[in-house]
């Protein structure tokens, strides 16, 4: 539970970061109402910060403009939350801003109190992840951060692109940037297809800014739009299986970009793609449910091929102890 001081100092943190923040936004932020947000900026006023407030519906709060702060301070869990930031940043593709990430590192340990600086360390030292399985090329920092800006302000871009078969040039409105397995994607309106698109941004060979803007379309979600279209993709083998599930049990067990679920009598429709075929059998079993193949008949046949080499694998008698060793001896 966070102390309604450290709050207080939050607002006045959000206030430093943007021009104006709308009550609703702060109380949003903060998990409060907006009377509450109100009792910590009056907090601010009275220790003599100059936080403005402007009513009406395009008011909100504002720093004095040239109201300049003391260097910055970190609590225990702000620090924490910017190094794993940075670290986890080398795991989603920006391998390419790696000195930047050590830079950032070494400025906030140089700030830090010691007892929080070694706590910090730490972390740094004891935190582990496992390998990406992804052999997606990095993204260009630049790119993404120019995408996400031209998001931000609703700005169009031209692009140069790498498509599976040629490269193209077009232009786009983008809607939003989505990071998803190890990969970074673009969402938005491509003016050279007139229509609505998604592009890897590791793909995106020249990006420029352009004067024109957009208006982006009321209650997109780009991270579902992504997702359906990465389920949709066709490729391989089209796919139907029956899972005997609800509807709440299979969204719980098949990942959103594998495929369409259709609820129906007697389960979950499942419709997708797949090459090979080992891999789905693989993974229908792995689901753990009882499943009826509709398509296709290749499918059948994996599955009962997996089914046997399990059933392989379950007869074999263990070996006994001295052929074990007999069998290590022959190995040196």
């Amino acid at each position: 539970m966070y102390h309604p001081t450290t709050r207080v100092l939050t607002v006045l943190e959000l206030l430093q970061s943007r021009s104006q923040f709308s009550g609703a936004e702060l109380a949003e932020r903060l998990e409060v109402d907006r009377r509450t947000v109100r009792r910590y900026v009056s907090t601010l006023q009275d220790l003599g910060v100059p936080v403005e407030s402007e009513a009406g519906r395009y008011g909100g709060y504002r720093l004095r403009p040239g109201y300049k702060l003391p260097p910055m301070m970190f609590t225990e869990e702000e620090a924490l939350a910017l190094v794993l930031g940075l670290l986890l940043s080398r795991r989603v593709g920006l391998v390419d801003a790696a000195p930047a990430i050590e830079g950032a590192l070494a400025k906030i340990d140089r700030v830090l109190p010691d007892r929080l600086r070694g706590r910090v360390q730490a972390v740094q030292g004891a935190l582990a992840f496992t390998p990406l399985r992804s052999t997606a090329r990095a993204s260009d920092p630049a790119v993404l951060l120019g995408l996400t800006s031209a998001a931000q302000d609703s700005r169009r871009v031209w692009m140069r692109y790498r498509g599976t078969e040629d490269v193209t040039e077009r232009a786009i409105d983008p809607y939003g940037v989505v990071h998803h397995r190890g990969r970074w994607y673009v969402v938005g309106w491509c003016h050279l297809r007139d229509d609505l698109r998604m592009f890897r941004l590791d793909r995106v060979l020249a990006l420029e800014p352009r004067d024109a803007t957009f208006s982006k379309p009321l209650d997109f979600d780009c991270v579902e739009y992504v997702l359906q279209s990465l389920a949709s993709i066709q490729f391989g083998w089209p796919i139907e299986v029956l899972l005997e599930l609800s509807l709440a049990e299979a969204r719980e067990r098949v990942a959103p970009d594998l495929g369409t679920l259709e609820e129906c009598p007697g389960g979950v429709l499942l419709r997708t793609q797949a090459d090979p075929l080992d891999w789905m059998a693989r993974l229908l079993v792995q689901l753990g449910c009882p499943f009826r193949i509709l398509h296709s008949p290749e499918l059948r046949d994996a599955v009962l091929q997996h089914a046997r080499d399990l059933s392989r694998c379950a007869r074999l008698a263990p070996r006994s102890r001295a052929r074990r060793r007999l069998a290590a001896g022959e190995r040196r």
